[in-house]
């Protein structure tokens, strides 16, 4: 496994870091981790499409057919 030192950290974001742990029970390096595993996490394939798209992309709308008129439930006697 690799080590990695970050300097320069707010006192305020260290605090934060070490309440958050404390409530999970873990340590701050153990939630630090965490944070950076789900923050730096593979991209699904509709993610990548949607920043290929730009943020105006609203997407793709259907017209749905008329649904019809509900039918009797099965008799199972």
């Amino acid at each position: 496994m690799a080590s990695m030192t970050i300097r320069q950290i707010d006192e305020d974001l260290k605090e934060r870091l070490k309440k958050q742990a404390t409530e999970k029970g873990v340590s701050m390096e153990a939630e630090a981790r965490r944070i950076l595993r789900e923050g730096v996490r593979p991209r699904s394939a509709l993610e990548v499409i949607q920043d290929a798209l730009g943020p105006d992309w609203e997407g793709v709308d259907f017209e749905l057919p008329p649904r019809g008129p509900d039918r009797e439930p099965p008799d199972f006697d």
